[in-house]
């Protein structure tokens, strides 16, 4: 059989978030010396700089696990005869390349709301891949370039209250 370079998956933003994340700090951080100031004449300011700290944790800590997520899953030939292999690319730019056949798992959720859907794969070894939302894939192509995993999809656990089905 021969596998020619089949996008599985393309997330619709590919880029680091880094400078609306680095607004965002800068503005949140603006805001608390602005309540700092405002407050220091009568009360203890103290918390303002453990609310600022707390935010920049969950910040980094969002950075750190994004930089971890799948963009763009593509299968392609291995040169060395060995068959395809499943290609991962990360938001940082970093490819993982593995074999289709260690593919465990193939979750698609799919939006309520805007018709899009993320990506799960779950390798063997109890790895869990996590894709940034994208335009739903077809699950045949799934089936077929990963025969060993249980592909579904599902839809997801949220919508919008108060819309008639």
């Amino acid at each position: 059989m021969t596998v020619g370079d089949e996008l599985l998956w393309e997330a619709r933003d590919k880029g680091p978030r880094a400078v609306p994340r680095l607004r965002r700090v800068a503005v949140v951080a603006v805001a608390l010396g602005f309540v700092a100031m405002l407050l220091v004449a009568e009360y203890d300011v103290g918390w303002v700089l453990w609310v600022a700290l707390a935010y920049l944790a969950a910040e980094l800590a969002h950075v750190g696990w994004d930089r971890r997520r799948v963009v763009e899953a593509q299968l392609v030939d291995d040169t060395g005869g060995g068959g395809a292999r499943l290609r991962l690319r990360h938001v940082g730019g970093r490819a993982s390349e593995f074999d289709p056949h260690r593919v465990s798992g193939v979750l698609v959720v799919r939006d309520n709301v805007d018709g899009s859907a993320t990506l799960r794969l779950r390798l063997s070894g109890r790895r869990t891949v996590f894709g940034r939302p994208g335009p739903p894939p077809a699950l045949m192509a799934w089936r077929a370039a990963c025969p060993r995993a249980h592909v579904r999809d599902r839809q997801a656990y949220w919508g919008m209250p108060g819309v008639p089905d």
